[in-house]
């Protein structure tokens, strides 16, 4: 006697669900060990900091609570809150001159990909992401000293009296760290524009060259719109970069002349294990990451958007 249709059908299908629980399970268990990491070293260490935050604490006795105290502080004491300023303005430094600059370069490079001096310069120019950033801060110290090698330079062609210690002065000290910022992430936004541009169909710049378009139509026209993904992943990390700056000014200025070269990085470090104000490190702490999320995620809205 055979079975009916229907009946055959609904005894496959529980096979069918127990057979996708099981992979689903599997799935689970290879992601677990990796979630597990990631709830002990990063979503606990957040949300330790989020309740220290809460408290008046030196490290060691007893915790004081204060409730949002120390995020009031955190934006009327003028030593904290302009080292949220310093950290803006080093945006410009750490993200819009390595982007703009390396836009221009890798179509520069581009153009003479097939000669030798493509593969130099792209060398040369990813050559600081593979130094420590503390040997960067230490050299660029000895070339920007008062005696270093960029005024020995300006000497040579006149400029003797432009000279001063570009790290030791109120004026200079911040804009000179923000150019070592600007040269460490200048190759790796070259790189990344320039491996963007390789997926840029050959075709497009043909048909704009029998249009009549001229290179810089050809960059405004095809190659800018087309690397928006690329851009955006640019910004995005050299904005953090820049907001979550701390080796290279530690290295190169320690925060100093006076707080000019102050960062939120560098003022958590001091608060904490300087001070023992490890409730005040943590408020600021959690301040900076919420601005460095607010940041971030503007831009990947704006890349996707750009894509519909």
């Amino acid at each position: 006697m055979t079975r009916p249709a229907g009946a055959r059908s609904a005894h496959r299908r529980p096979a069918a669900t127990k057979l996708r629980d099981a992979r689903g399970l599997a799935g689970w268990l290879f992601v677990a060990p990796a979630l597990v990491f990631y709830a002990v070293f990063v979503l606990r260490p957040i949300t330790l900091t989020f309740q220290y935050s809460l408290y008046e604490w030196n490290g060691i006795g007893a915790s004081t609570w204060v409730g949002l105290a120390n995020y009031g502080r955190v934006f009327t004491d003028p030593d904290l809150s302009d080292s949220l300023v310093n950290a803006f303005q080093l945006i410009v430094f750490f993200s819009a001159i390595p982007v703009v600059l390396g836009l221009a370069i890798a179509a520069t490079i581009r153009r003479i990909a097939a000669s030798r001096l493509a593969l130099v310069a792209r060398t040369v120019l990813f050559l600081p992401q593979v130094i420590p950033l503390v040997a960067a801060g230490i050299a660029w110290s000895w070339l920007l000293a008062s005696t270093g090698v960029i005024n020995q330079l300006l000497s040579l062609v006149g400029l003797g009296g432009v000279t001063r210690a570009w790290l030791g002065d109120f004026s200079t000290a911040l804009p000179a760290v923000g150019m070592i910022g600007a040269w460490v992430l200048l190759g790796l936004c070259t790189l990344l524009l320039l491996a963007g541009m390789s997926k840029i169909d050959p075709a497009l710049y043909e048909a704009a060259r029998l249009d009549g378009a001229g290179a810089w139509r050809e960059f405004v026209s095809i190659t800018v719109p087309s690397l928006r993904q690329e851009i955006a992943v640019c910004v995005t990390v050299t904005v953090i970069a820049a907001l979550a700056s701390f080796d290279i000014i530690y290295i190169a200025t320690q925060g100093g002349p006076g707080n000019t070269t102050m960062v939120p990085g560098l003022q958590i470090f001091y608060l904490a294990f300087s001070e023992r104000e490890v409730g005040m490190a943590s408020a600021l702490a959690v301040v900076l990451m919420v601005l460095v999320i607010a940041c971030a995620l503007p831009i990947q809205w704006f890349a996707k958007d750009g894509n519909r």
